[in-house]
């Protein structure tokens, strides 16, 4: 499995509710708020050999209130 950490701009106003919908979507190991440009850092894991893209666009970036979505892979944990 790779974990993915996806961070998460959110319609003003709308980040509880979108943080909500993820934990109801059993997708993310951890997610936390933040300051800055994105409202939500998620941490996920994906099997290896799936598309990481559609993964996101399928289960991810369809959630009502989020504007934008930046993704960052992984490579080695130290």
């Amino acid at each position: 499995m790779r974990a993915v950490f996806v961070q998460l701009q959110c319609t003003p106003g709308k980040t509880y509710e979108v943080a909500d919908e993820i934990f109801k979507r059993e997708i993310v190991s951890e997610l936390y708020s933040t300051s800055g440009d994105y409202d939500l850092l998620m941490k996920i894991y994906i099997e290896d050999g799936v598309d990481i893209g559609k993964y996101i666009s399928d289960n991810v970036a369809n959630v009502p209130g989020i504007v934008r979505s930046l993704t960052t892979l992984t490579f080695k944990a130290f």
